[in-house]
């Protein structure tokens, strides 16, 4: 298939470039800078590049309807202005699909695990969080509901830690948050726990959503279902010889800043229902021994 990736460049679509590539797709990647046309071309020199970013409705319009399938990573990382990021994605999202229409091309949507209800195992089958009022989860909502106009879509979401060579999400910015205050920080107890896989898992899984899923289906990229967020301060203190410390709920928004939204949160996920349709069995190390083993100050 031609398949047009939104975020190739990224940490998770280069991953998902590759994988693709290498099994005889056709890739088209989106790319908004000199810099990220020469991150995909080097990745693999077989890709093509479209140049434009997410703002881009018209180019966007363009990938999807010259494409046999859209896989939609791409998400601008602004957390000060998260809710504007989101209405960007909200956008991009509409146009790719009403460019498909009535083709029942595949589209996957990239959502997180943290927009489903929090401190109870979520399933792929489980809706999103209503009282969480999460803007993507209802970009997912509206995604889904073009399964009714005639576009395959799918939904893949992705746990809080994507973790692996290149990491630039929660756990980097956890150790910093660590380095900057002296302390590896929980709060609480530290019972409430994050669901994680690498990042290589995650791309064959988008490969076999693309080849095997399902129109209307959710699929769950975990390869671990919950880690206490205790046991990831412990590590991150073990690896940048730093104090493990419960920070009172109260202090968690001066200790952590926007991140204290997420690691207050609960979240165990199942990845049962996924595994067994596409017989997809993870096989790369897990979170706790990938910070040990492969994590560095930024």
């Amino acid at each position: 298939m031609k398949v047009f990736v939104t975020g190739a460049s990224g940490f998770i679509g280069s991953t998902v470039l590759s994988e693709l590539v290498s099994s005889g797709h056709e890739v088209v990647g989106l790319a908004r800078s000199d810099e990220a046309a020469a991150r995909i071309n080097s990745i693999d020199s077989a890709a093509k590049v479209l140049r434009g970013d997410l703002k881009d409705l018209d180019i966007l319009k363009k990938g999807a309807i010259e494409s046999d399938a859209v896989i939609h990573l791409g998400f601008v990382h602004d957390f000060k202005n998260f809710e504007q990021c989101c209405e960007i994605d909200r956008q991009a999202t509409v146009a790719m699909l009403e460019s498909l229409k009535g083709t029942n091309k595949p589209f996957l949507y990239t959502n997180g695990t943290l927009a489903l209800r929090p401190s109870k195992v979520a399933y792929e089958q489980d809706d999103i969080d209503e009282d969480s009022k999460s803007l993507r989860g209802i970009t997912e909502q509206v995604a889904s509901s073009y399964k009714n106009k005639g576009v395959s879509v799918r939904i893949v979401r992705l746990p809080p830690s994507v973790h692996g060579k290149g990491d630039r999400g929660f756990v980097p910015i956890l150790m910093n948050v660590a380095q900057a205050t002296g302390k590896s920080g929980y709060v609480g107890q530290g019972r409430n726990v994050w669901p994680a896989v690498h990042r290589l898992d995650a791309a064959h899984l988008y490969r076999l959503v693309l080849e095997e899923g399902k129109t209307g289906q959710a699929y769950h990229c975990i390869s671990e279902q919950g880690i206490p967020v205790k046991d990831i301060a412990q590590v991150i203190g073990e690896t940048l010889d730093l104090p493990v410390v419960s920070i009172p709920a109260d202090d968690a928004g001066i200790h952590f800043g926007f991140l204290s939204r997420f690691v207050t949160k609960d979240g165990p996920v199942s990845s049962e229902a996924t595994k067994k349709e596409l017989r997809w069995q993870p096989q790369q190390i897990g979170l706790l021994e990938d910070i040990r083993t492969n994590y560095q100050l930024n």
